[in-house]
């Protein structure tokens, strides 16, 4: 049989988002590998592009750093030709517009946009990759995306849940000390089960104030 091209590789990772009040939260882990191999074990992949937004792209990560780059040229375009900062919202729709135009040959990531919409609420949108959308107050994507996403539907969508008079519990938005804690056990529990993700667990954190970081350490093994 005769070998095939194929232009994509699977660099793993996984990703987490929260939105909250007034913060939104993304959540990765390092480890970059290539089948059984690890790369290396710090890889980012969350990307502050400007204007209070992060970009943060997981599967293979040449063409998600691709994305990044034209993003944060496209960005400075607009500030050149508009003189303001672009809202989460334009920024969600314009990277929809950039990966549908690639639709034919696409950058093979799952995108995550994260920042503070324009009433101060922390906004989390969530793509594939010819650029389908949706605004949520959480997503994961990824290798472990299987594993976490029901975690985070108990945790904070709370699915199918009911008081003990059987109404159905409303969920309530999270402060950012439970978004955190939330996600640390996710990517604990995801560690245990999934070889592409560990080493180690940033958070890109997104706030009126501005854009921070925090590390946390993952299983190495």
């Amino acid at each position: 049989m005769g070998s095939r091209f194929n232009p994509y590789t699977d660099n793993g990772g996984s990703v987490v988002a929260i939105a909250g009040q007034d913060f939104s939260v993304i959540a990765c882990d390092t480890r970059h590998t290539a089948g059984y191999s690890i790369n290396t074990r710090y890889a980012p992949r969350s990307f502050h592009i400007g204007d209070n937004v992060v970009v943060s792209v997981v599967g293979y990560m040449a063409d998600g750093n691709t994305l990044v780059k034209r993003l944060q040229q496209r960005l400075e375009w607009y500030h050149h030709q508009h003189n303001k900062p672009m809202s989460v919202h334009a920024v969600a729709r314009l990277i929809q517009t950039m990966l549908y135009g690639k639709r034919f040959f696409p950058y093979y990531v799952t995108t995550l946009v994260a920042g503070i919409d324009e009433k101060g609420v922390g906004a989390v949108y969530s793509f594939d990759p010819v650029g389908s959308y949706e605004r949520e107050w959480c997503r994961s994507a990824g290798a472990a995306a299987a594993l976490i996403m029901p975690f985070l539907d108990n945790q904070v969508n709370l699915r199918n849940q009911f008081d003990e008079n059987g109404n159905k519990i409303k969920p309530e938005l999270l402060d950012l000390d439970r978004a955190l804690v939330l996600c640390r056990d996710a990517f604990t529990s995801a560690t245990e089960r999934h070889i592409e993700v560990g080493d180690g667990l940033e958070f890109t954190i997104v706030t009126k104030d501005g854009v921070r970081w925090e590390n946390h350490a993952l299983k190495l093994d």
